[in-house]
């Protein structure tokens, strides 16, 4: 098995978050796969961004929720990271799966739902991946351990994970019994045998969120199934060079 190398949120420390700059570029450096996050706007939209507030990564401010689709396709979501991407947009996550479906990418579909929980955004999405015949190389992940339960419907269709970064007792165990079929957990909370019994149960295990060689080579010797990177580029050196 390979680990996957997946673009947390594109290539993000070369291009702005988020955005299809950094998913063309992750897709260019040769990653296998891509994660983003899921907001909904005022209208219901599904949008790819990270915070619930714009201000960090646009020109506006508020939470995405106060905003319609078509008032936040007017902000500027480039331009905080460098000029070099004034005037990128936000994108739906319409948007993304077309850009996405004729490409042979993994998608890491990141539900925001731990702060504020939005209404039917778990089917809002499903349906969404459905329709562009993209379940079966998709995994809709969440904190949120509801989000994962209301979700268990799916899991025969779609890949559903449970994200974490707080240590549990047997948090395989706690997946299963919540809905979930896979486990993407940080870094510190990574072990051999959490790998091994993962694959005991038929269960996917990835990292987040993995910038330095040393962890990569880590993950990879340990048999994870994915890293998910800011750095898609030295990931996949690194692979190439724990493989020989």
């Amino acid at each position: 098995m390979m680990t996957k190398v997946i673009a947390h949120r594109g290539a993000s420390k070369y291009a702005p978050e988020n955005t299809l700059p950094a998913f063309k570029l992750a897709e260019d450096m040769g990653a296998e796969g891509i994660e983003t996050d899921i907001q909904l706007t005022k209208d219901n939209v599904p949008v790819l961004i990270h915070d619930e507030n714009v201000k960090r990564t646009t020109n506006g401010t508020g939470l995405v929720k106060d905003y319609t689709f078509h008032q936040l396709k007017q902000l500027d979501a480039g331009s905080w990271y460098s000029q070099t991407y004034s005037g990128v947009s936000i994108l739906s996550l319409e948007e993304f799966l077309q850009w996405a479906v004729y490409k042979p990418l993994y998608l890491n579909i990141e539900l925001k739902n731990n702060k504020i929980e939005y209404k039917n955004i778990e089917s809002i999405v499903f349906e969404m991946l459905q329709h562009f015949q993209l379940v079966n190389r998709s995994t809709i992940s969440t904190f949120n351990p509801n989000s994962i339960k209301r979700m268990k419907k799916f899991r025969s269709e779609v890949e559903i994970a449970f994200l974490t970064s707080r240590r549990y007792k047997n948090v395989v165990q706690l997946t299963k019994e919540i809905g979930g079929n896979a486990l993407h957990v940080k870094y510190r909370l990574l072990q051999q045998r959490l790998v091994e019994k993962c694959h005991q149960e038929n269960m996917a295990i990835r990292v987040y969120t993995i910038n330095k060689a040393p962890r990569m080579i880590n993950c990879i010797k340990q048999g994870c199934d994915g890293i998910i990177t800011d750095v898609p580029n030295i990931a996949k050196q690194v692979r190439k060079l724990a493989s020989n």
